[in-house]
């Protein structure tokens, strides 16, 4: 069976005109067709430039879709009384998420917390490990040893990894996950397939990766204003 994924990461909300508006987002996700969604950069009740809203809450209801949210960073409430201000990851699904987890992943002292995110769908049958991240974004070193971690959790069964990875195709982050999985771009993609020109150079950041038999069948870019990054949407074929 095919299935549809997207990764995107939504700067909470904020799009490259500055402007906070979630319902773009929920545009780009709902035009995209996505069976399932990792989303990175994520708030919860969290800061005055995502006006303190459930953000994952509001894009499962709005999507009409199942949701796994894993808050990387927990701190106290912004006003008295209110929720704890979170930030993370989140997936998305059409199909129930079963077995939700968050696996802290190695921090260096001063970093921000990352995590790995993972749900069980099943595809006709044919259980599918979803696997969300978002990897640190100024250290090589700290993104390898978070790479090797993600790596460590893999086994031989079908999985697909999304998420903003911050690193470049040859990097040792890079090269690391590639000694397991597949890169769905590399695999079917055309072009550059460049998720983030905010700051310039344009790069190629953000990822599907396949394995476990699971194949990709096509990739494509998506560029919008409604955040910084492009999403990135892939089908593939899960073996069944």
């Amino acid at each position: 069976m095919h299935l549809t994924l997207l990764s995107y990461n939504i700067h909470g909300g904020v799009g490259l005109d500055g402007a906070l508006d979630l319902e773009r987002i929920a545009e780009v996700v709902d035009d995209s067709g996505a069976d399932v969604v990792a989303l990175q950069e994520v708030d919860r009740f969290r800061r005055e430039q995502s006006a303190f809203e459930d953000q994952p809450g509001r894009l499962a209801q709005r999507l009409g879709m199942h949701l796994a949210y894993a808050a990387n960073l927990d701190d106290e409430p912004a006003h008295p009384g209110a929720p704890r201000a979170q930030y993370g990851t989140a997936l998305l699904s059409r199909l129930p998420l079963e077995s939700s987890t968050n696996a802290l992943l190695p921090c260096f002292e001063g970093s921000e917390q990352r995590g790995l995110l993972e749900s069980t769908v099943v595809v006709d049958g044919q259980p599918l490990r979803v696997l969300g991240t978002h990897l640190q974004w100024d250290s090589e070193t700290e993104r390898t040893r978070q790479a090797e971690a993600i790596v460590a959790a893999l086994d031989d069964r079908p999985v697909v990894l999304l998420g903003d990875l911050n690193t470049t195709p040859g990097s040792p982050a890079y090269r690391c996950l590639a000694a397991r999985l597949e890169d769905a771009w590399t695999l079917v993609g055309e072009g550059e397939g460049h998720t983030f020109d905010a700051d310039p150079p344009p790069r190629r950041i953000d990822y599907v990766w396949v394995g476990g038999g699971v194949r990709a069948v096509t990739a494509q870019v998506l560029p919008s204003v409604a955040s910084d990054h492009s999403a990135l949407r892939v089908e593939v074929s899960v073996p069944g």
